[in-house]
């Protein structure tokens, strides 16, 4: 392909001065093929799940039954949007927070104001 006597290759002529190009160019069809994807297959959701022994946070991955990735852009997004409560839940008791996530789990369950 990069190889400029690869067939497919036509030496063009610019139009404006009727100059041929220095290097031939790949011409052809393109081709357009449709991903079989299902979201039956591709989704997936959370609420509670295991959490890494080590980290403390949730495992990753579908197969796992674990958490979606929250990375550097997504965190900048939040704090460009101004979700700082959000922001915080998230890196927090959503993540490798242990005393705080039972502070919260124990609130729920028993009717109390989540602590902040």
């Amino acid at each position: 392909l990069f190889n400029r006597y690869c067939p497919g290759k036509v030496i063009l002529t610019d139009g404006r001065t009727g100059e041929s190009f220095d290097n031939p160019i790949l011409v052809g069809k393109s081709y357009i093929l449709k991903l079989i994807h299902l979201v039956d297959d591709k989704i997936h959701a959370r609420a509670t799940g295991p959490y890494s022994l080590v980290t403390q946070q949730p495992v990753g991955g579908k197969s796992q039954q674990g958490g979606q990735r929250f990375g550097e852009m997504e965190v900048w997004a939040l704090e460009a949007f101004g979700a700082a409560y959000t922001l915080q839940e998230l890196l927090t008791v959503k993540s490798d927070d242990m005393e705080g996530r039972n502070e919260v789990l124990n609130a729920i369950v028993k009717g109390q104001p989540i602590p902040k």
